[in-house]
């Protein structure tokens, strides 16, 4: 029997109720979720009941004492439970998941010279990624003394990546009553949930109450459409950290631009904006840069009482907005020029994941796009 059909099996076995879709595989993207009937908005899809769920309450409780004696967070406890389960009790459901070589687009499986050329944001998402898992390993080795070969932390870390991009929003008794735990720890691992895409829009609302899960599409779908939820409205470099993926048409998208306004910035000038409030995470979106981008090109371009009214919103900024957007097309065009080298060093790199540099060379090209367009935007209303 398919993989599939054992899951589907499996679920509906088990209380999962789907309606009107079905997981399929799509043809060069894997596994998706698609209408089997034509759906109108406001319709329940797909119900998850709690007992179907993979959470810190069906971790088995000696393994669990011996966890939670180690200062590991509950994404480290459900990956070390992947990890060292050997029953039967969720086969059909890990037969599934992607393997190890389904997930060499994320970034934590990279070679160090490949994961050193990300932008600037899903670098800093990765480095804390990178903290994480080390802190977890740790704390599954000192609680299993056993775990310590290099297949054994390869293992685990696939285990780590399908829990850091399947779960979902959960919180139960166990989880209020966990010491120190905050958002990140609220997970749950669901059937049949865990295989729909992600959507910049979304196509479905997920709500969870005691009863478990319910997905409500939220506009209607026909017959064979792809059902979609939205994972968040997270821009690429994001997408890319967290899940190994980028979108060609994504809403939410933005690029990070600190790397050149910080370098024309004196330590003083660091100073003034660092406190008002202003200091760093300068960001670009489809369409202008952010207000704080704004705030810190002034300061390169006006006095500091002028600047203080802006900042203080005592002055619209009309006045120094030419001379700032002459300055911003100056540094956007840098950023372009530095893409395009970027983009040639991650395609000399000799590395054995192809896949990996195409994912990486896109991700930039997506920037690009992002500069060019915001600086064909000032270049035209500076003609007169």
């Amino acid at each position: 029997m398919d993989t599939l059909q054992e899951l589907l099996e499996w679920a509906t076995s088990h209380g999962v109720k789907l309606n009107g879709i079905a997981p399929e595989r799509i043809p060069g993207r894997g596994i998706g979720v698609l209408a089997t009937r034509d759906i109108q908005a406001d319709e329940i899809v797909l119900d998850v009941p709690t007992n179907c769920l993979r959470t810190l309450s069906t971790v088995p409780k000696a393994r669990l004492r011996k966890l939670s004696e180690t200062s590991i967070s509950v994404h480290g406890i459900l990956a070390a439970d992947l990890t060292l389960d050997k029953s039967t009790k969720y086969t059909p459901w890990d037969a599934i998941v992607p393997c190890a070589a389904d997930l060499v687009g994320m970034p934590l499986t990279w070679p160090a010279e490949l994961q050193a050329l990300l932008p600037p944001h899903s670098r800093e998402l990765l480095e804390k990624q990178q903290t994480k898992f080390n802190r977890d390993w740790a704390a599954v080795t000192t609680a299993f003394p056993d775990l310590r070969a290099d297949d054994d932390r390869e293992e685990y870390r696939h285990a780590w990546l399908l829990v850091n991009s399947r779960t979902f929003y959960y919180l139960n008794a166990a989880l209020k009553r966990r010491r120190g735990a905050t958002k990140d720890d609220h997970m749950a691992l669901q059937p049949v949930a865990d295989l729909f895409n992600h959507g910049d829009e979304g196509g479905c609302h997920v709500a969870f109450g005691s009863d478990g899960f319910a997905f409500r599409v939220t506009t209607p779908h026909k017959k064979g459409d792809e059902v979609k939820i939205c994972y968040g409205r997270h821009g690429n470099d994001f997408l890319l950290a967290e899940y190994g993926f980028v979108m060609d048409e994504n809403c939410w998208d933005e690029a990070l631009l600190d790397e050149v306004v910080l370098e024309r910035l004196s330590e003083r000038q660091r100073g003034r904006l660092e406190d008002a409030g202003f200091l760093g995470r300068y960001v670009l979106d489809r369409e202008t840069v952010c207000h704080r981008t704004q705030v810190a090109l002034r300061l390169l371009c006006c006095k500091v009482g002028e600047w203080m009214r802006f900042v203080n919103g005592n002055d619209d900024g009309e006045a120094s907005q030419t001379a700032v957007d002459m300055l911003l097309l100056e540094l956007l065009r840098e950023y372009a020029t530095r893409v395009d080298n970027t983009i040639e060093r991650v395609q000399d790199l000799e590395v054995s994941q192809q896949l990996q540099k195409d994912i990486l060379v896109e991700r930039w090209r997506q920037i690009r796009r992002l500069l060019d367009t915001r600086i064909e935007g000032i270049e035209r209303e500076s003609r007169p």
